[in-house]
C-alpha cells in the first residue's frame, strides 16, 4: 500500500489543510520529564532497516541490510523490493547510525540486598529525572509473566524440551535457582520475577545509561506483602515466604486498594485482609502521571490449570472470587482473585508510598493507560483491555487536577484515580462500509446502566456473509446467573449465534444493578458488565496514547482481530478474518485507530473514529506493512514509533520448541482455517501469515518531511522476542525492553531453521524466499562473549553513534 497522501496525513491527525504539515507543538507538557516539542522539521536522518518482507520505503530509500553482528550492506533503492534470500540474526538490529547497548537484564544484582535480582520478561519503561536532570533518574521497569527456558515447569513449556540434561534451563546458570519439581519454591519464584522493578540510572562519560548504586533501588513482585499472611485465620496464616533466602522470606511490603471495590468488595474477600493486598505481578504496560508517578498495568491475570502462574478471574455477583484454581499460584499462596487486575500507582522517589491498586479503572487485561492531565479540569484516562474481543476504556474523574507543584499536590492529583466514572467505548459502524470510519458513543459502567448485550449474529454479520460461517459462532461472554436460566450464579456464560435466540433476551432491557449487589462488584467484573451494556468487543486493543498536538484524539493499537475464546471483534468496524482467497484480500493482523472526543475537554460521552493503517502485507488492499502493532510513542518531534507483538509460535514460520516444526504459509487461506492448496488434508491457519515478517520489530512513521506517513523500519529485536516499552528520554536516547528473547526454544545446542517462504510482493504477486533463522537465542549473552550463553530479557539504550543532534 503506498504511503497516506499528504491530504490524508493532515486529515488524520487533524491539521489545517492550510498549515504546513503538523506544524510543531511549542511548549512544555504539564510538569513532565523536560521534554518539549521540537519547533524545527527534521528530516530522515537514518538508514531504514532491511527487513524479509517488501516494503514502499525500499523502493525510495537505500536501506541496511544485515550480513552479521554487527556488519551490514547498504541496499540502493529499487522498483522491485523483493529478496529471495534472507538471513535472521540473533541481536537488536538498528540502522548503521546507531549503537544499541545493555542497560541492565534479567537476574543483574543491582539492589541494596543482593539477593534480590532484576525480574523477567521487562515490558514497560519509564524514566522520571532526579530534580529536573534527564541525565539522572529512576528508572521503572515491568516484568509481565515467566516461559521456558527459564524452567522446564514454566507455563506452556514445550513438550520436547522439557529434558534438561539436553537443554538447559536458564533458572541455574543466571540466578542460580534450581527446581527439581514444581513446588512451593518455585512458584513463589516465579511470582517473584514479575511485577516491576525500580533502579536509577545515570549517563556515563560515552552518554549511555547505566545503573547506578541508590537506596531506593528496589523490586516490587508478586509476592511483596507475603508476611501478612500471618494475620489469616485460615490455612494460609503460615504460607508467608517460599525459600530460605532473604529476597524470598515474606515481607510487609503490601499494597492497598482504592476506589468502589476497595470499600466494597475487598471487605468481603476470604483471604480475610480487608484492602490489605499481597504483590502485584502480570504487569505488561502502563502509564507515567504528569506528576511523574507510575501506574502498571496488571495484564495476564487469569489463571488456569495449564497457565498455572495466576490467580481466579471468574467472580460471584458480589465480586469475589468464586474459589481457587487448583494448582495455580493463587491457590498455593492464598491470593484472591479479586485484587489483581488493577491499575496500580507507585512513586519511584518515594520508597515509604505504599503502593496502591485504583478500583475506579475497572478489573481487566489492562494493557497501558494514557492521560489527558490539565490543571483545573478532569483528570482523563484511556485504556485497552488486551484480549480477542475486549473493550476501549476512557475514565473520567470526579476532582479535577492541580498544579503539580512541591507540597501536597503530588498526593491530591493521585487522589484523582479514587473516584469517577468508567466508561466502555461503543463503535457505531461506518454509514458507508467501504469507509473505516463513523461515530461512537461512551456508556457509563455504573449500577443504572442499562444492559443491552449485541447479539453473536450482528458481531459476526461481516463474515457471515463473505464466508457462510463465523469463527467460534460469534461468541460473546455475558456474567452466568441463576435469573437468566444458568446452573451457576457466577462466573461467564457463552452466546453464540446458535443459542442467542433463546438465551440473549433474558439478559435485555434490565440494570446492571440486576447483575451485581454494588458498584465495586461492576468493576471487579469490568469485562463481562461491559458486554452486558453493550459495549463494543474489539481487536485487542493495547496501546493508546493521547495525541501531543491534539489532546482531543487518542491514538489506539488494534493488535490482532482473530476472534478467540474471550470473545468476537465486532465484524462491522474490524477485519476479524480473511474474507477472500484472494492472496491480496485482508488480513486480520491488527489496526492502528484513532478516537476523537467531540467534547472539547475530553469528558463527553460522544466521539468519532478513524482507522490509520492497517496491519497486513504492503501487497494486500488494506495493508501498510506490518503485523500486530503494540506498544506506540511520539519522540519529541511528535512522530509516531511503534513495536509489533507478533505470536513467538510463528516467527518466520516455525513453531516454538526443539523441533522448529515449520508452519503452513499460504496467502489463500480463508477464514481462520483452511483446507491447503498443496496438501488438501492440511488446514493453514491465517495467523501463519505473520512468518512473512519474520522478528518483531520497531517502526517509525514520520509525520513531517518528503516521507510523511511512511512505515519505516528502525529495528528488529533478537529470534522469539518482543520489544516493548518504548521511552524515549530528552532529545537523544530511545530506551526499550527487550522481551522473552528464544521464548520456548532451546537455547543450547543453538540449531539453525532454514525454510521456503510464500511471500507477497508489493504489486500484488508471489514469490518464493529461502529463510534462515537461529531456532532460539542468546542475546544479550552473546554479544558479551558467551555464545551459547542464557538468554536474558533486557532493557537496552539506543542513541546516535556520533552522540550528536535529536534522535532522528
Amino acid at each position: 500500500m503506498s504511503k497516506l497522501t499528504r491530504r490524508q496525513l493532515l486529515v488524520f491527525f487533524g491539521a489545517s489543510a492550510g498549515t504546513a504539515v503538523l506544524a510543531p507543538v511549542v511548549g512544555e507538557r504539564l510538569l513532565g520529564n523536560g521534554s518539549t516539542y521540537a519547533q524545527t522539521v527534521v528530516p530522515l536522518s537514518f538508514t531504514p532497516v532491511r527487513l524479509p518482507h517488501p516494503l514502499p520505503i525500499y523502493q525510495q530509500q537505500v536501506s541496511y541490510l544485515p550480513t552479521g553482528i554487527g556488519k551490514g550492506n547498504i541496499l540502493q533503492p529499487s522498483s522491485d523490493a523483493q529478496l529471495t534470500t534472507y538471513t535472521v540474526f540473533d541481536d537488536v538490529i538498528v540502522p548503521p547510525e546507531y549503537e544499541r547497548y545493555v542497560i541492565v537484564r534479567w537476574g543483574d544484582r543491582v539492589f541494596p540486598n543482593k539477593d534480590d535480582y532484576f525480574g523477567f520478561n521487562c515490558d514497560y519503561t519509564s524514566f522520571v529525572p532526579i530534580k529536573g536532570n534527564l541525565n539522572d533518574g529512576y528508572l521503572w521497569v515491568n516484568h509481565e509473566y515467566v516461559g521456558y527456558p527459564i524452567s522446564a515447569f514454566a507455563p506452556g513449556t514445550p513438550e520436547d524440551v522439557t529434558d534438561t540434561s539436553q537443554f538447559p534451563e536458564a533458572f541455574p546458570a543466571v540466578v542460580g535457582f534450581k527446581a527439581s519439581e514444581k513446588n512451593r519454591a518455585l512458584l513463589g519464584e516465579f511470582l517473584y520475577n514479575l511485577g516491576g522493578s525500580i533502579v536509577r540510572i545515570a549517563k556515563d562519560n560515552n552518554g549511555r545509561y547505566q545503573v547506578v548504586s541508590d537506596r531506593n533501588n528496589r523490586r516490587i513482585h508478586g509476592l511483596s506483602g507475603l508476611a501478612i499472611n500471618s494475620q489469616r485465620s485460615d490455612q494460609y496464616k503460615d504460607v508467608t515466604s517460599w525459600g530460605n533466602s532473604s529476597h524470598q522470606k515474606g515481607d510487609n511490603n503490601y499494597l492497598i486498594g482504592t476506589g468502589p471495590a476497595a470499600k466494597e468488595v475487598f471487605n468481603l474477600s476470604s483471604d480475610g485482609l480487608g484492602n490489605k493486598i499481597i504483590g502485584t505481578a502480570y504487569n505488561c504496560s502502563g502509564g507515567t502521571t504528569p506528576w511523574n508517578t507510575i501506574l502498571s498495568a496488571e495484564e495476564n491475570f487469569q489463571g488456569s490449570s495449564t497457565f498455572f502462574v495466576g490467580v481466579t478471574e471468574a467472580v460471584n455477583s458480589d465480586g469475589t472470587q468464586v474459589g481457587y484454581i487448583e494448582e495455580t499460584t493463587g491457590a498455593e499462596f492464598g491470593l484472591v482473585g479479586e485484587k489483581y487486575g488493577w491499575m496500580v500507582e507507585i512513586d519511584p522517589y518515594n520508597p515509604n508510598f505504599r503502593p496502591r491498586k485504583h478500583t475506579a479503572l475497572g478489573r481487566f487485561r489492562h494493557e497501558n493507560i494514557a492521560f489527558r492531565a490539565e490543571v483545573g479540569k478532569k483528570l482523563v484516562g484511556y485504556m485497552g483491555d488486551d484480549r480477542r474481543g475486549g473493550h476501549t476504556w476512557k475514565f473520567v474523574s470526579k476532582g479535577t487536577v492541580v498544579k503539580p507543584v512541591d507540597g501536597n499536590a503530588k498526593k491530591d492529583n493521585s487522589a484523582l484515580f479514587e473516584e469517577g466514572t468508567l466508561y466502555v467505548a461503543k463503535y457505531n459502524p461506518p454509514k458507508d462500509p467501504s469507509k473505516a470510519e463513523g461515530t461512537g458513543e461512551w456508556i457509563p459502567l455504573v449500577l443504572s446502566t442499562a444492559t443491552n448485550p449485541i447479539a453473536p449474529s450482528v458481531l459476526a454479520s461481516v463474515e457471515l456473509a463473505a464466508l457462510g460461517t463465523a469463527t467460534r459462532d460469534g461468541l460473546i461472554k455475558l456474567p452466568s446467573r441463576i435469573s437468566t436460566g444458568q446452573e451457576v450464579d457466577g462466573g461467564g456464560f457463552d452466546v453464540t449465534i446458535a443459542n442467542e435466540a433463546t438465551a440473549l433476551p433474558p439478559y435485555k432491557g434490565k440494570k446492571l444493578s440486576d447483575f451485581y449487589s454494588s458498584q465495586g462488584a461492576v468493576l471487579v467484573d469490568a469485562f463481562l458488565a461491559a458486554n452486558l451494556v453493550g459495549g463494543t468487543p474489539t481487536a485487542r486493543p493495547e496501546d493508546l496514547e493521547v495525541n501531543p498536538r491534539n489532546p482531543r484524539e487518542v491514538f489506539i493499537a488494534y493488535t490482532d482481530g482473530a476472534p478467540g475464546s474471550d470473545g468476537y471483534p465486532d465484524s462491522r468496524i474490524f477485519v476479524v478474518s480473511k474474507y477472500s482467497p484472494a492472496v491480496t484480500a485482508a488480513q486480520p493482523s491488527g489496526e492502528l485507530f484513532k478516537i476523537i472526543e467531540d467534547s472539547e475537554d475530553s469528558t463527553g460521552t460522544t466521539f468519532r473514529w478513524q482507522r490509520f493503517v492497517k496491519g497486513g502485507e504492503a501487497g494486500a488492499e488494506p495493508g501498510d506493512g506490518f503485523a500486530n502493532v503494540d506498544n506506540l510513542a511520539f519522540d519529541t518531534q511528535g512522530n509516531i514509533w511503534g513495536v509489533t507483538d507478533m505470536s513467538t509460535s510463528a516467527h518466520n514460520g516455525f513453531d516454538v520448541g526443539a523441533a522448529g516444526t515449520l508452519l503452513d504459509i499460504e496467502h489463500t487461506v480463508v477464514g481462520s482455517e483452511s483446507p491447503s492448496v498443496i496438501d488438501s488434508n492440511k488446514n493453514v491457519e491465517t495467523s501463519n501469515l505473520i512468518g512473512v515478517f519474520g522478528n518483531n520489530w520497531l517502526f517509525f512513521i514520520p509525520t513531517s518531511g518528503s516521507d510523511a506517513g511512511e512505515i519505516v523500519p528502525f529495528a528488529y529485536g533478537p529470534p522469539r522476542c518482543e520489544m516493548t516499552g518504548p521511552t524515549f528520554v530528552g532529545n537523544d536516547t530511545l530506551i526499550i525492553a527487550v522481551q522473552h528473547p528464544g521464548e520456548d526454544c532451546p537455547y543450547t545446542p543453538q540449531v539453525t531453521l532454514s525454510r521456503e517462504t510464500e511471500m507477497l510482493n508489493l504489486d500484488g504477486t508471489l514469490f518464493k524466499q529461502k529463510r534462515t533463522v537461529p531456532r532460539g537465542s542468546n542475546w544479550p549473552s552473546n554479544i558479551e562473549g558467551k555464545p551459547q550463553g542464557a538468554p536474558r530479557p533486557s532493557v537496552i539504550g539506543i542513541r546516535r553513534k556520533d552522540g550528536k543532534g535529536t534522535f532522528v
